[in-house]
Parts: C-alpha cells; structure tokens; sequence
C-alpha cells in the first residue's frame, strides 16, 4: 500500500487514534509503575554500567570475555551478565512490504500490509507518547521523538522499499528494542539468520505474523486454482478440501519454528488475523515491551 499527501495524513491520525484508544487505566498503571519502579534514574536498559541487571544466554556474535562462568556452571548453556544503564529507550519497527503482503482473501476488511502498516504507526504513537524515539528501519532513516514524529515516521514508511519478506541489515543501536511486522512465511533458515544477526547487535524485540483468515483456515472447497500476486506461479489444486489438514500442519510447523527462533534468541512472537479487532495486537505489542520492574 502506498500512501501520498492526504492519504498518508489519514493513516497516521487513523493510527494515532487507535492507540488512544487503548484503556486509559492500562496505559496510565502501565507508566506509573514504571516511574514508580525507577524513580527519577529512568528506565533499566542493558548497557555500560556498574549495576547488575540479569543474566542472558550467549549469542553468536557475543564476546567470550563477557560469558559469567559462575552462572553459566549452573546450567548446560553459556550466559552474559548484563548490567544497566539510564537512557530514553529506542524502538526500531519494520513492516514487510513484499507483494504477498497486498493479498486480501473476502473474508478480510484489509490488506495485510494496510494493517500492518495500521499497527506500526498505532504502536509508535504510543509509544512517542511515553517519550521513546521511534526508528524505521531502514538504510538511511533516523529515530523520531515527540508527538510530531508521527507524521515524519509516517512519510518514511511511505518511501520504504521492502520487498524481500525480511528486514534490511541496517545498522541499529545497541541494545535498541525492535519490532518487525509481516508474514512471516519466508524460508525459516533466513528467517532465523535475520534474527540471529539482531540478536547478535545485540537487540531484542518480538515478531508479529500478520495473516489473512484465508491463509490460517483454507476455506475453499473444491477445484481452485491459486495464483500468485506476480501473476506467473499458479497452481492447480482439483480439491482443496482434501489438502486441508496438510495445510494446517505447515503452517503449525512454520509458526512454531518461528517460536522456537524467537525463544533461542530471547525474542517474542505473536500472531495477529485481518479479521480480527487491531487493538488486541496493539495492545500486546505495547505491553510487552513496557518495563516490569527489572526486565525489559
């Protein structure tokens, strides 16, 4: 979906709405918590600092120097000892922009891009409310701050190019929080690398899998012929209902893959319908990468 002058403006004020949306009580208890928690020293973020914060299991990519060898005695895995630092935290988010991400089956009210693209914007209204800087990501942009940031993040996702199912491997902060939108029905293997090249920054962050109710129950019945959005791969299958439960069991297993790539490197998942209400994935996104105390 691409966006132009007015068109851009509405989405951003339909996300920016969205997001007031959300239980004032549950947004208000969310930061007082964290202000209480943190006094007037900000948010806990893993950085440069003398105060222990948690330990984390090894990554490719991490130091050698860095494993606590005490801890990781305890167990059959190598852990970091990270410790804290006091800072605004930044929030890198992506929407994947292939092809596949303009399909909508009849029984969806919106493109899977058009809602990710919703719930992008909606997360980072709130969370430019909270006073984070918000980055796409992207080779070349910058994090936006402040409410006006908005519209700005809004203009670079309309120029954003990303075709390829997966983010771009641009630079991030250290120990940036990233959320990436799509999919998600790449080759697991490049899935996985991308997550492992994240991790190894390091960030953490979570995945949100954004499907067309077609795609997660394969409604169809009988002879159907499924053409791809490039309009040159196209098969035929003579009964649709009979491949059903094989269906099924792919996309299980592709899911719990992506739950498995997820959890090895400290990451969430979440999976998210277009027929479904956008708040509940909003909502889920928001509050799991709110502080609790002391984890991120």
């Amino acid at each position: 979906m691409t966006m132009a002058g007015e068109g851009r403006s509405a989405l951003a004020l339909r996300a920016d709405a969205l997001g007031a949306r959300l239980p004032p009580l549950l947004v208000a208890a969310e930061r007082v918590a964290a202000t209480v928690a943190q006094g007037v020293h900000g948010r806990r973020r893993v950085g440069q600092g003398d105060s222990f914060w948690q330990f984390r299991p090894f990554l490719p990519g991490d130091p050698a120097q860095r494993i606590d060898w005490r801890q990781s005695a305890r167990s059959d895995r190598a852990f970091i000892r990270e410790t804290e630092w006091e800072a605004a935290q930044t929030v890198c988010v992506w929407r994947d922009g292939a092809p596949g991400m303009r399909w909508k089956s009849r029984a969806a009210p919106v493109q899977k891009l058009e809602r990710a693209e919703l719930l992008l914007l909606a997360l980072a209204s709130l969370l430019l409310r909270g006073g984070e800087r918000v980055r796409l990501i992207t080779e070349d942009s910058r994090a936006v701050a402040g409410r006006a940031g908005l519209d700005r993040l809004a203009g670079q996702l309309q120029t954003a190019t990303d075709d390829t199912g997966l983010p771009p491997a641009a630079p991030l902060p250290r120990h940036a929080r990233v959320v990436l939108i799509g999919d998600l029905l790449a080759p697991l293997d490049a899935i996985q690398a991308c997550v492992g090249r994240l991790a190894a920054i390091p960030v953490t962050g979570h995945l949100l899998q954004v499907l067309d109710p077609a795609e997660v129950l394969l409604p169809y019945t009988g002879r159907v012929r499924f053409q791809g959005v490039d309009r040159v791969q196209h098969a035929l299958i003579p009964r649709v209902e009979g491949i059903r439960a094989a269906y099924a069991g792919r996309l299980a297993d592709q899911q719990h893959g992506l739950a498995t790539i997820c959890r090895a490197a400290g990451f969430g998942f979440l999976v998210h319908r277009t027929d479904h209400p956008p708040e509940a994935a909003l909502l889920a996104l928001y509050t799991a990468l709110a502080p609790r105390g002391g984890h991120r």
